[in-house]
């Protein structure tokens, strides 16, 4: 959670594009990729851009250099202690995180080192997530005076209550393996295999309908906050809708004439 200066010619936030999959770079690696008030700003503004961007099917988020994300910037917070920059903060952070939840395309993060604090969070709140076996995770603001609250909500709709509050009472790092079992990652591979995992999930997503992905992501995170009856009233009419969707019809003409579809997109 260091704040190292870096040369300002370097770009804090990096993005690639190939064959419909934007890969977001966070790149602090001497501040270990800290979400600086500076980096959540640039990560608002392309994740609002990519939101209207239909060639873009897939999001892939990264770290550059030895962690993916070790939270917030400390440096920054204690040179500005005052609370309304504090609320700020936090308040830009839950904006990137919901600006993820409610993006039209699917995120994947893919963790190669450390994922603490709000890098955790970032984790959590991304659909996938792809981890080296090397990778550790934690939510370490408790070791530092400070609970990590704004954390808890996302760790604690991808994993049980008890797990989640075990980690956000202790600060202790989990393993990549530990957190495939707990629910935070969907797979864990040898880091030379990272890419290719990540791969395998970005080609097949980006072989399904846009439309079909979207309004299911929508609706996915929808009703969860639901109660049951809710939730099934509003998953009956996402799938009324969706079928009204032209990729639904060629969805459905595509399979029972044993040929591939060919999808219209969002």
């Amino acid at each position: 959670m260091s704040a190292a200066p870096q040369a300002e010619s370097e770009p804090i936030l990096v993005r690639s594009d190939a064959g419909g999959v934007a890969t977001l770079t966070l790149n602090r690696p001497s501040q270990y990729n800290a979400l600086s008030t500076e980096l959540l700003a640039e990560l608002q503004g392309t994740l609002d851009a990519i939101a209207q961007e239909a060639s873009v099917r897939v999001v892939v988020m990264a770290g550059a250099g030895k962690a993916f994300c070790a939270g917030h910037d400390l440096k920054q917070m204690r040179a500005n202690h005052d609370k309304a920059y504090m609320q700020r903060l936090f308040a830009q952070c839950g904006q990137v995180m919901l600006t993820i939840l409610r993006l039209p395309q699917p995120v994947i993060a893919r963790i190669h080192g450390i994922a603490a604090a709000a890098g955790c969070q970032l984790v959590a709140t991304c659909d996938l997530a792809v981890a080296a076996e090397a990778a550790r995770f934690a939510v370490s603001g408790i070791n530092v005076g400070l609970f990590c609250a704004t954390p808890s909500v996302a760790l604690a709709r991808n994993m049980g209550r008890k797990q989640a509050m075990e980690m956000l009472l202790t600060g202790d790092f989990i393993d990549a393996a530990e957190a495939q079992r707990r629910g935070l990652v969907n797979r864990v591979v040898p880091l030379d295999r990272l890419d290719a995992e990540v791969k395998q999930l970005t080609d097949s997503i980006c072989g399904k309908s846009a439309a079909a992905l979207s309004l299911g992501k929508q609706a996915f995170y929808h009703q969860l906050e639901l109660g049951l009856e809710g939730a099934y009233g509003l998953a009956t009419e996402a799938m009324a809708s969706n079928m009204m969707c032209a990729d639904a019809g060629e969805g459905i003409d595509a399979f029972m004439q044993k040929r591939r579809p060919e999808w219209q997109g969002r």
